[in-house]
């Protein structure tokens, strides 16, 4: 194995270094990291020190296993209680949308500058080196807080069938997670897409399911129907009463389908171990979006159509997966076999969603050190190509999954799905901004967006309303703690706490380093587009055949 990802590589004109220091050696580094890198955009520390062995179909399927993980089987229920049924509906449906305007965005600018940690690196050369910095350790902070939220739901899933120790589990899932981290990308990535095709499988199931039930199909349950749209009804008054009572269920709602779809923007974190990413990336942005929008949307509507939003279950802390709404559904149906199914393929995607989480922050800070905003050791590579200095960071904050020990696994859970929301958001807006710049540079250098490698015209006006969109949902994400009688300190902190911590990195990075937001008339989006066409890998696709594109699973 180890001789052909050799030859593959070679036949890429890329090698294996243990230490990426040497190729560079001659030149000078930056006082807090990396060498420079010669001015190219797609820099020499990217060629020598990765291996491009992610193909399209691995690329599409780490973002969709990243995506559909716990925020779907275990968080999909706190939103139908907090919203009622169609104000879930609702408030995932505008998230979706808000999800694909992301995408396209993000497709367009990593087709022309697919470099190893995607939007952090892309605010590098369109925005401002400061908030490269802010961005980038933010989004590292993220990763590597979502793994240890995603091992405490593995906790929650596991704790279904046992009573022994968390610490037990936790510690397996970490060795875990960190053999994966450190093999070869190709086998990273075919084991993600193994376990987004059962995520993919599992969701068909239940929603095929759940229709079987809802309409009376299982001896002995009654037809259901829209039962619970009327009784207690489509939507959940929250704080207040009324229509605005209604609205705020269905605003409360945001954070969690923010949780839900986070992820979907790590398919162009590894573009520098991506095979002709320039193509494939804004394939796999249009796909993806798709699929998961589907999924989600199907998902909430069967849930809402077989649980009430009333149900105590929904919002228990029994710190079990009895809280997942599916396998609420199948045991009232007396279906008794169905819950320790969803329950094992809901334990792969939570696992899964956390591997996904360890390559989003693991390439995003060897990005960093690439550009100096990271320490030099960072850019370690093993002879396969793997950033081991970062994996090793990485399980360093695993170890916080230790917390459910001593706290309740599921309240663990949910004081890092409000952390990790907020991130997620900034991480959004910036991928917008960097869309939004990019166009105003062509405007400012009159030239052509015709010239991007990929462009929708759509997208100039999507951007903006996915940069405002992200804002809002940001800024009242924690709304319900300025109410009267709701103040909860912890919720406010792990609501908010993401704002003040990039404001202080841009403008402490800004203060000490003298940057400046760079000139629109000094993008060097020419010299992006010269090395996108003489890009020797930039080669069109194939077009999909009628099957291909009939097909909303994979391919």
């Amino acid at each position: 194995m180890m001789e052909d990802q050799t030859n593959s590589t070679k036949a890429g004109s890329q090698y294996f270094v243990h230490d990426v220091e040497d190729p560079l050696s001659s030149q000078s580094a930056p006082p807090f990291g990396a060498a420079s890198d010669d001015g190219q955009i797609v820099s020499q520390h990217e060629r020598l020190g990765l291996v491009r062995g992610l193909s399209q179909r691995h690329v599409q399927m780490i973002a969709i296993a990243g995506a559909i993980g716990t925020g779907l089987f275990l968080g999909l229920g706190g939103s139908i209680a907090a919203g009622g049924p169609l104000g879930a509906l609702l408030g995932y449906a505008f998230v979706g949308v808000v999800v694909c305007s992301i995408q396209f965005a993000l497709g367009e600018v990593a087709a022309l500058l697919p470099v190893t940690g995607s939007f952090v690196r892309h605010a590098e050369v369109l925005v401002d080196p400061a908030l490269a910095f802010a961005i980038g350790w933010n989004v590292v902070y993220g990763c590597f807080i979502s793994v240890p939220s995603e091992i405490s739901a593995s906790v929650v899933l596991i704790q279904y069938w046992t009573d022994i120790n968390p610490a037990v589990w936790v510690t397996i899932l970490i060795i875990v997670s960190v053999v994966v981290a450190i093999s070869f990308i190709r086998v990273y990535g075919e084991v993600e897409f193994v376990f987004a095709i059962l995520k993919i499988l599992l969701v068909v199931f239940v929603v095929i399911l759940g229709l079987v039930i809802d309409l009376g199909g299982v001896p002995g349950v009654p037809r259901l129907g829209f039962h619970y749209w009327k009784d207690p009804g489509p939507f959940v008054e929250n704080i207040a009463t009324g229509s605005w009572g209604r609205f705020l269920g269905f605003w409360a709602v945001m954070t969690n389908a923010v949780y839900s779809f986070a992820g979907v923007e790590s398919l162009a974190m590894a573009a520098a171990e991506t095979k002709n990413p320039r193509q494939n990336i804004p394939k796999a942005c249009k796909r993806v979006f798709a699929r998961v929008s589907i999924f989600y949307l199907a998902a909430v509507l069967i849930v809402g159509m077989l649980v009430s939003s009333a149900d105590k279950r929904l919002s228990n802390e029994s710190g079990t997966a009895t809280q997942s709404p599916f396998v609420i559904a199948a045991s009232d149906a007396g279906i008794k076999a169905i819950p320790s199914i969803v329950n094992a393929i809901c334990l792969t995607s939570a696992w899964s969603a956390s591997n996904q989480s360890i390559l989003a922050g693991t390439r995003t800070l060897y990005g960093l050190a690439v550009k100096g905003h990271a320490p030099k050791i960072f850019l370690r590579t093993t002879k396969w190509g793997i950033p081991y200095m970062c994996v090793a960071l990485q399980v360093l904050f695993s170890l916080l999954s230790y917390m459910c020990v001593s706290h309740s696994a599921m309240d663990v859970f949910w004081w890092f799905v409000d952390l990790t929301a907020a991130g997620t958001l900034v991480s959004w807006i910036t991928i917008a901004l960097n869309h939004i710049r990019l166009l105003q540079a062509l405007k400012k250098q009159g030239i052509s967006a015709d010239q991007l490698p990929w462009h929708n015209r759509i997208t100039r006006y999507t951007s903006w309303f996915a940069l405002i969109s992200c804002v809002i949902i940001l800024l009242t994400g924690g709304f319900t703690v300025f109410t009267k009688g709701n103040w909860d300190p912890a919720s406010f902190v792990s609501s908010y706490l993401d704002i003040p911590l990039v404001l202080l990195a841009y403008g402490g990075y800004k203060l000490i380093r003298r940057t400046r937001i760079i000139p629109l008339d000094e993008v060097p989006v020419q010299q992006a587009i010269d090395e996108a066409n003489d890009d020797p890998e930039n080669v069109p696709i194939m077009k999909d055949s009628i099957w291909a594109k009939m097909n909303i699973f994979w391919g």
